[in-house]
C-alpha cells in the first residue's frame, strides 16, 4: 500500500472536505485558514487572523492531554476561543449535554459564520457534529479525532448523533465536517484497551471491502501493536480510504453504506445491555463474530476463515465471546434498533472475505444460534 498524507471526500462528485494525516498539531492553523477562507495577512504575507469564533468541544480526559496545545496553536489567529468540556464516556452522549453546549453557544453569541471543533474520540465527534447540524440550522465544524476508532470511522462521513434512553444514536443528522485533522501522535495517550478497540472497525473494513488489506493487517499485526508510526499511518490511511469510498457512493445510507454496519446490528444491543461497560469497538467485534458465524453456517465463508477472523481479533485483545447476557434480552433490544425496516432486521453478512452483503432474511433461529456461539 502507498502512504499518503491527505484524502479528499466528495459529495455528488464535488470535493467537500479533506482528511489530513499529520504527526502533530503544527499544521492545524493552516488547515483552518485553508477551509474557512476568511483571513488577513501580516507584512510577510503570512495568514495571521480569521474573523471567526471557535468553540473547542472535548471531554474530561482528552482535554487534559491536548486542549492547551490546540488553544495555543490557534491563539491570536481567530476572533475568540471558547471551550466546552463534558464528562468522558458514552453516558454523556445525550441531549442534556447538547442543551448545555447550546446554552454556552447562545450566551457567547456564536452565529452561523463561527466554528465548532470536535477534539476527542467518537462520543465527542458525534455530539459536536449533531450540535453543529442543529444550532442555527447548521454551522461549520471540524473533526480532530484523538482515538484510533474515531480516526478510521466516526469522524468520516457526516453521520452525527446522540443516544436516547441508552438507545445508541437514535437522534441524529447528516452534517459534513469542513475537515478531518488526524494527529497520529495522540494515539500515544490512549490506554491499550482504547487503542485496541479501534481494530474492531479496522478489521471490519478489510472483511467487508478489501481481502488484501485484511491479509496485510494479519501480516503486519506485530508492527501495528508495537505502534510503528509508519505502519500505523499506512493502516489508518487505507481504512479512511475504504470508508471514504463507501460514503461517497451512499452519503445518506440508503444503500451500500449499510455495509459499514457489519457487526453493529447485534453489537449495539450488547453495548446497551452491558450499560456501555464494553467499548464500542469491543461490541462491534462480538457482533462481527455472530455475523461471521451466520455467514459460515450459510456456507458463505469456511470454518477456517471464521477461525482465522477469531484469531486475528483475539490477537488485538478484542473479545470474541461475552458472559452475563441472555439471548432473549439481546433480541428484544435488537428489535428496537434503527436498522429495522418494515419489521425486518437489516443484517450484514460476508458472502466471502472482502465482500459483504445486505440481508433481510436472517431468521430468529439463525440469530439465536449465532448468539449462543458468542455467549459464554
Amino acid at each position: 500500500m502507498r502512504m499518503k498524507n491527505q484524502l479528499t471526500v466528495k459529495y455528488e462528485e464535488k470535493p467537500i472536505y479533506d482528511i489530513i494525516l499529520e504527526k502533530d498539531f503544527t499544521n492545524l492553523l493552516s488547515v483552518f485558514h485553508t477551509i474557512l477562507k476568511e483571513e488577513r495577512t501580516d507584512t510577510n504575507d503570512q495568514p495571521i487572523f480569521i474573523n471567526k469564533k471557535v468553540c473547542i468541544v472535548s471531554d474530561s480526559q482528552v482535554s487534559n492531554h491536548y486542549l492547551r496545545e490546540v488553544i495555543e496553536s490557534l491563539k491570536g489567529h481567530v476572533k475568540e476561543i471558547k471551550t466546552f468540556t463534558f464528562t468522558q464516556g458514552e453516558e454523556s452522549k445525550n441531549l442534556d449535554t447538547v442543551y448545555a453546549l447550546y446554552d454556552m453557544l447562545i450566551t457567547s453569541k456564536f452565529d452561523r459564520k463561527d466554528v465548532l471543533m470536535a477534539l476527542g474520540g467518537g462520543v465527542v465527534g458525534d455530539l459536536t457534529g449533531y450540535t453543529a447540524a442543529t444550532y442555527l440550522r447548521g454551522i461549520s465544524f471540524i473533526q480532530v479525532p484523538t482515538s484510533l476508532l474515531a480516526m478510521v470511522d466516526s469522524s468520516i462521513g457526516g453521520k452525527t448523533g446522540v443516544d436516547f434512553h441508552a438507545y445508541k444514536n437514535m437522534i441524529g443528522a447528516f452534517h459534513q465536517p469542513k475537515a478531518v485533522y488526524i494527529n497520529l501522535s495522540t494515539l500515544n495517550s490512549l490506554t491499550d484497551r482504547q487503542f485496541n478497540s479501534g481494530f474492531g472497525e479496522i478489521i471490519k473494513h478489510g472483511l467487508i471491502k478489501d481481502a488484501a488489506y485484511y491479509q496485510w493487517l494479519d501480516e503486519n499485526k506485530e508492527a501495528i501493536l508495537s505502534k510503528d508510526l509508519n505502519v500505523l499511518k499506512e493502516m489508518i490511511f487505507r481504512s479512511c480510504e475504504i470508508k471514504r469510498d463507501v460514503v461517497e457512493k451512499d452519503p445518506k445510507e440508503v444503500g451500500d453504506r449499510a455495509l459499514l454496519n457489519f457487526g453493529h446490528t447485534l453489537g449495539h444491543s450488547i453495548e446497551k445491555l452491558m450499560d456501555f461497560k464494553l467499548l464500542h469497538g469491543e461490541c462491534v467485534t462480538l457482533g462481527m463474530m455472530a455475523a461471521g458465524y451466520i455467514s459460515y453456517k450459510r456456507n458463505y465463508i469456511t470454518k477456517e476463515q471464521l477461525d482465522r477472523m477469531k484469531e486475528l481479533l483475539e490477537y488485538f485483545k478484542l473479545p470474541v465471546c461475552v458472559s452475563g447476557l441472555s439471548v432473549d434480552d439481546i433480541l428484544q433490544v435488537a428489535s428496537h434498533d434503527k436498522k429495522m425496516e418494515s419489521g425486518k432486521l437489516k443484517f450484514i453478512l460476508l458472502n466471502r472475505v472482502g465482500n459483504a452483503i445486505i440481508d433481510t432474511s436472517v431468521t430468529k433461529d439463525e440469530l439465536i444460534d449465532a448468539l449462543q456461539y458468542i455467549l459464554k
